[in-house]
């Protein structure tokens, strides 16, 4: 339910900004089904007005959607039983459907909880997109700022998540990569500095995990284990 109050307004916010920017409105449950991806249902939008390359839509739908391969490593799709129940699983899994199974107990989730979570969620998408579209329609005029809602969303997460965990170089690393890519044509921005970011991050990563290598203590062979017909010694000997 408390999921439901966040989707269905920005659904209705994205049902509005498309039938507003042009399109006719039954394209927002097509969006909302065949897309199903809230921030690139937005960006879909921009890119479908301005005739972008195929290549670079799905170079665009990669980067942005990168993330769920991660949610991917921890969602309880091993308790969805059946290959129709565990696709739709895995064309369902959003957001907002990682975040409520992720901090439930896993002996609380069974299949058909962690399904209807994400039947209530794609719900609440979906019928929030198609009255949006359907209110676009009956509203005069253009209402400005609707496809900033998306953006504002992730900002608040953002804040909220630095505030958990106050990682300093992230934001400031992301600050750095998307003013580099302000050098870059401005239909380039989004997949460079997202393909940026993703690099530093990888790197960052790499760098991290080599550091902690090198500081680990060695584990050194007891003394038993030195003395015993096993040990080092022994197979010197053997030698």
């Amino acid at each position: 339910m408390a999921v439901g109050f966040g989707l269905f307004p920005l659904g209705l916010a994205f049902g509005v900004l498309l039938s507003q920017s042009g399109l006719a409105w039954w394209w927002a449950p097509v969006f909302s089904m065949m897309i199903y991806a809230g921030s690139l249902e937005f960006l879909a939008i921009g890119l479908l007005l301005a005739i972008t390359p195929l290549a670079q839509v799905a170079l665009t739908a990669f980067m942005v959607n990168f993330r769920h391969v991660f949610y991917a490593l921890s969602f309880p799709l091993h308790k969805v039983r059946g290959p129709l129940a565990r696709t739709y699983s895995m064309y369902a899994l959003t957001d907002e459907s990682y975040a409520v199974t992720a901090t439930r107990p896993e002996a609380e989730l069974t299949g058909g909880r962690v399904l209807g979570i994400q039947m209530f969620c794609q719900l609440y998408w979906v019928g929030g997109g198609l009255a949006g579209a359907l209110v676009g329609l009956a509203i005069p005029g253009r209402v400005e700022g609707l496809d900033f809602a998306l953006t504002a969303l992730f900002a608040v997460l953002a804040v909220d998540a630095f505030r958990v965990r106050r990682d300093i170089p992230t934001p400031v690393l992301a600050l750095a990569c998307a003013i580099g890519a302000l050098f870059v044509p401005s239909g380039a921005f989004l997949v460079v500095a997202m393909g940026a970011f993703t690099v530093v991050l990888l790197a960052r990563y790499g760098v991290r995990r080599t550091r902690l290598r090198r500081s680990a203590p060695r584990v050194r062979p007891s003394t038993q284990d030195a003395g015993s017909p096993d040990g080092p010694d022994a197979r010197k000997g053997d030698a």
